[in-house]
């Protein structure tokens, strides 16, 4: 039998690509306000955005601070003061909950999970739009359960945000469980703070920049099979 029967899920760039909806959301609001995005920009709002995400991981912003404050902070580097920023962002978040791209064929490995184990989102993402994504994409109709940070009122990688899901789990067994995700700060330092397996997706190779447990590492997530003895693995009820 598995040792696991509960899968935690990350969203973004675990299960959905998340920079390849990044680039379409900017491509459109810049476009809105008769711009075009420059790889550069989309490079250079990509490590503002990372950097206000951690901020938000480590309680140093507020979601609503975050949301704004890496559009004034593109738009200050890049001296563009004629785009009003809180009409960019709801552009911006928007057009990111309008489309979605499936990592490795995640959907496909979702679908034939769900007649083993128990599989749930767990994401710091913005409601409204990864509630659409998950619909879009179909996901939702096949996990479990969403667990959002914005709605438990903790985000990832706090341990109150665990515990919340954890209490929203059916007969939940903590050493049953394995998180899959891409983030080191977000997903694998909370299932340490969880005291749950973790499993990195690492598909870029990156060295790891913290010291934190990782119990496996893959680089394709259909290799999360070989970690849950497939071949053994009984058929749910």
């Amino acid at each position: 039998m598995t040792k696991f029967d509960t899968i935690l899920w990350d969203v973004d760039q675990t299960l959905l690509d998340f920079s390849r909806s990044q680039r379409y959301a900017l491509e459109e609001s810049f476009c809105r306000f008769g711009r075009d995005t420059k790889e550069e920009m989309v490079i250079l709002y990509t490590k503002i955005n990372d950097s206000y995400w951690k901020r938000y991981e480590l309680g140093e912003v507020t979601k609503e601070e975050l949301l704004t404050g890496r559009f004034a902070s593109l738009f200050s580097i890049m001296g563009i003061g004629d785009i009003p920023v809180e009409e960019f962002a709801a552009i911006y978040q928007k057009a990111l909950g309008e489309v979605y791209y499936f990592c490795d064929q995640a959907g496909e490995l979702c679908l034939r999970l769900k007649k083993v184990v128990r599989q749930y989102a767990v994401t710091n993402g913005v409601s409204a739009t990864q509630r659409n994504k998950l619909r879009l994409s179909g996901l939702d109709q096949i996990l479990d359960g969403i667990f959002i940070s914005e709605e438990l009122g903790y985000p990832k990688p706090c341990r109150e945000y665990f515990e919340s899901c954890f209490s929203r789990i059916p007969e939940f067994k903590r050493e049953r469980a394995l998180i899959v995700g891409d983030s080191l700060s977000s997903d694998i330092q909370g299932g340490n703070n969880a005291g749950i397996a973790c499993c990195w997706y690492n598909p870029w190779k990156k060295a790891k920049d913290r010291e934190v447990r990782i119990d496996y590492e893959i680089r394709n997530l259909w290799e999360l099979e070989g970690i849950l003895s497939w071949q053994n693995l009984p058929t749910r009820s």
